[in-house]
């Protein structure tokens, strides 16, 4: 082996995301840090999604770093809700502001990673060749990078342009004057269908199934808002950590059944009103818990579909009936409903009637051929575990990650996979990903990971582990947390159940980022409990 091919290093980062950045800038400092990003910018999901309509769920304010008071205090952001290119841009004047660029290497994903057990180190290999000895790896790959590809022949055949959302052209796409179809309507369709709407000739939209959603309210940011935020960032950032889901919502005192008919309306009204879809699950102490509790707020929410929807059967197509509000992540619009009183937009029931083939002139499904000039693709990603399965990793005993995820994801806090020494996930599999606000609640798990690693160096040791039983344990607590809400009751990417034929449990842990922040310190204090430090 030719070792001047070979480069050592003290961490390798996989993911140049809002996570990996702040590990590069967090860490820096005290070890030498080599990062690989698949793409040739900064920004993670906000560079990869560039659809019509890409915007955060998160108000602005909160949606943002917190760990460098003069950029909270600088940085404006024009929207309540900031939409992709100003988040792209924020990304990028915080790699250029701290330097982080000096660490990163672009358009070089990581392929291929194997431990050392004889010298604890690992060795990473990338697309371009790198070849880099570290002693740890944290892999801020991100929950929803892998697109999920429809699974239908014929595809070679469409004489059209076919589009992923996830892999949109940076130059935009024009539909002026064609026939569109889309695919898919969760929060990526019922974000980038009304604009395209407004182009395209026809829009034909096919639904599985149909999403709850709630009216946006995004307007631009408030000049007093903002600067109420930025006297108080200190406070509402540990404030913020200290709720449920890493987000400032209005958490409700009355149950459902505490509360008359009219107090019940009152309450969704507002909730409906508000800038936020998840004030709508949180409208009522039971929503998340009871059934009987839930089918009120699913019930509001279908009345004001029908109300919004002038054909009554397409309203009935777009009320959700076979799963609970909130069991899925909710969904924010801005003019989705309205969209379906357009005179060239029109929308297939896939459940009833499924798409089959692409066609050389556009779709087929069970009953009928759709003539179109461009598809579009927003059917999901391989959540989770998708980025690290794409990566060949061998740990101890030259055990395969891929292997030992084959029924389905197993860790220790979602930050650590026993037998893959030294290996630390932010956003991690079984971890509060998209329950918890994912900038804040990203610093709060690279610190997390930081203080680990100095501990090691402290006390002298090269190798940290997990235990399969710590893995069964953690899986007994996130199935714990998921039994006791309407999580259980739908399919999503966060059982898995979004891809065929893909294993595994519930993937998210629904139990509230503060209990999981206590589990996780509570393990380093209690002598690291369900570690092995060798």
């Amino acid at each position: 082996m030719d070792t001047e091919t070979i480069e050592h290093t003290d961490i390798v980062v996989i993911g140049a995301g809002f996570s990996g950045m702040y590990a590069i800038w967090r860490l820096r400092g005290d070890h030498g840090i080599v990062c690989f990003e698949a793409g040739d910018g900064v920004g993670g999901t906000w560079y990869w999604n560039r659809y019509p309509g890409a915007r955060v769920d998160i108000q602005s304010v909160e949606y943002s770093y917190g760990f460098d008071e003069d950029l909270q205090q600088e940085w404006h952001w024009p929207e309540h809700f900031s939409a992709q290119p100003d988040l792209e841009r924020y990304a990028n004047h915080v790699a250029d502001r701290f330097g982080l660029r000096e660490a990163i290497r672009f358009s070089n994903p990581v392929q291929a990673m194997r431990f050392d057990a004889e010298t604890n180190r690992w060795h990473v290999h990338t697309a371009k060749g790198d070849h880099v000895v570290c002693r740890y790896v944290i892999a801020a790959t991100g929950a929803l990078f892998v697109p999920n590809t429809p699974p239908w022949p014929g595809r070679e055949t469409f004489r059209g342009d076919i589009y992923h959302t996830a892999q949109w052209p940076r130059e935009g796409v024009d539909f002026t004057g064609k026939r569109v179809g889309f695919i898919g309507t969760g929060s990526t369709g019922i974000q980038a269908t009304p604009l395209i709407a407004e182009q395209a000739a026809h829009l034909t939209v096919f639904q599985r199934t149909p999403a709850f959603v709630m009216p946006s309210g995004n307007t631009v940011l408030d000049p007093a808002f903002e600067q109420d935020w930025k006297a108080n960032y200190a406070p509402r950032r540990q404030q913020l950590l200290e709720t449920f889901g890493v987000s400032m919502i209005e958490y409700p005192a009355l149950s459902v059944h505490q509360c008359t008919p009219e107090q019940r309306k009152e309450i969704l009204e507002k909730a409906w009103a508000s800038k936020s879809a998840f004030q709508m699950q949180v409208a009522f102490t039971d929503v998340m818990t009871d059934m009987a509790a839930n089918t009120v707020v699913s019930e509001f929410v279908c009345s004001k579909i029908r109300e919004t929807v002038h054909d009554p059967v397409t309203a009935e197509l777009l009320c959700p009936k076979t799963y609970p509000i909130g069991g899925k992540r909710l969904c924010i619009g801005n003019g989705y409903f309205e969209m379906y009183n357009r005179d060239n937009v029109s929308l297939v029931d896939v459940k009833t009637d499924p798409i089959v083939a692409f066609t050389a002139t556009g779709l087929r499904t069970t009953a009928a051929d759709y003539a179109l000039d461009a598809i579009v693709t927003a059917t999901g990603f391989d959540a989770m575990t998708g980025s690290l399965n794409r990566i060949d990793i061998t740990g101890l005993n030259q055990r395969k990650l891929a292997d030992k995820w084959a029924d389905g994801p197993t860790t220790y806090l979602s930050a650590m996979v026993a037998g893959f020494p030294n290996l630390f996930m932010i956003h991690g599999p079984m971890g509060p990903g998209a329950q918890a606000q994912m900038i804040t609640s990203g610093e709060w798990q690279v610190n997390w990971t930081a203080r680990v690693i100095a501990d090691m160096e402290q006390s002298g040791f090269s190798r940290i582990d997990t235990t399969e039983t710590a893995e069964r344990w953690w899986a007994a607590e996130v199935d714990m947390a998921a039994d006791t809400t309407v999580h259980k009751l739908a399919d999503s990417w966060y059982n898995a159940k979004n891809i065929a034929g893909k294993k595994g449990g519930f993937m998210i842990y629904v139990g509230g980022f503060p209990r999981y922040t206590a589990l996780c310190d509570r393990a380093i204090t209690d002598w690291y409990r369900g570690f092995i430090r060798s």
